[in-house]
């Protein structure tokens, strides 16, 4: 098993203890950022280490080639965005206050999504859908080493997929984008140029993200051990449960409790030096 330890800033001396306290026989340089200690073994002390040093650390496999992997389904907002793109739209409206504390309170769990999203989608009645471009050319910002990431999975084969509780007007232009393989979101009601509060069809909430990523996982012919799945909010557990491999990135504690790794230090493209 390797230890796999990752920080924007990794120094010679936290590498030398984790090592040594890891009982492993050599480390390995990925990138400047990412180090691989090889033939580690899981014990007392690392997590609490890693949190002080303020390093993120993964024990992987030895045998976890990253093109043995069919899939990589992804959240967008707050994962594959650094934004949360309807409260970047309430921005908009004068309702920002309003929407982030339902969005808050529905990442940890506290309010069942598809309640939450009718909230906030209703607090946007009336804003001019012009705003939803001004949203998307402004303010929509990548997570940092999210093209690096994507383009290393599809250099090796992997489909990509963003699956998201937001809005089809943001993954449509993303899939586009950056050359995503699917992608499903909810669609805003727009009637005479104006939002009309409401979502069209049956909400994707956190079922409907597990449902989206089991029929496009049996599409593909592939086992659950063959995906990938990234989120950091409660809407996301039964989506990564439908992975062989779930990771939290920069995700609230109910998702890092459930995930098989966490990311809460560097970019989304550390999710690829998990792989050999």
């Amino acid at each position: 098993m390797n230890l796999i330890i990752q920080g924007l800033e990794v120094a010679n001396h936290d590498l030398r203890e984790l090592a040594k306290l890891a009982g492993a026989s050599q480390i390995e340089r990925i990138t400047s950022e990412a180090f691989r200690l090889k033939n580690a073994s899981q014990r007392e002390h690392i997590a609490e280490y890693c949190a002080d040093a303020e390093l993120d650390f993964a024990f992987v496999e030895n045998s976890m080639p990253l093109g043995d992997f069919g899939l990589v389904a992804m959240d967008m907002d707050s994962t594959l965005l650094a934004i949360e793109s309807i409260d970047e739209i309430a921005d908009m409206h004068g309702v920002k206050p309003q929407v982030s504390d339902i969005t808050l309170r529905t990442m940890r769990g506290e309010i069942v999504f598809a309640e939450s999203l009718r909230l906030r989608t209703a607090l946007l009645q009336g804003l001019d859908q012009n705003a939803l471009q001004q949203v998307y050319d402004e303010r929509v910002r990548l997570s940092p080493g999210a093209e690096k990431m994507l383009q290393r999975m599809q250099s090796v084969g992997l489909r990509t997929m963003v699956i998201s509780g937001g809005f089809t007007f943001f993954t449509d232009r993303i899939r586009k984008k950056l050359g995503f393989d699917y992608a499903a979101a909810n669609t805003l009601e727009i009637l005479e140029g104006k939002l009309t509060g409401k979502v069209l069809g049956e909400i994707i909430g956190a079922q409907g993200k597990a449902d989206i990523l089991k029929r496009v996982r049996e599409e593909l012919g592939l086992k659950r051990e063959q995906v990938i799945a990234i989120g950091d909010g409660a809407n996301d557990l039964k989506m990564l449960e439908e992975a062989g491999v779930s990771i939290a990135y920069h995700a609230k504690p109910i998702v890092q409790e459930k995930a098989t790794y966490s990311i809460n230090h560097v970019g989304l493209d550390g999710v690829v030096n998990l792989f050999g």
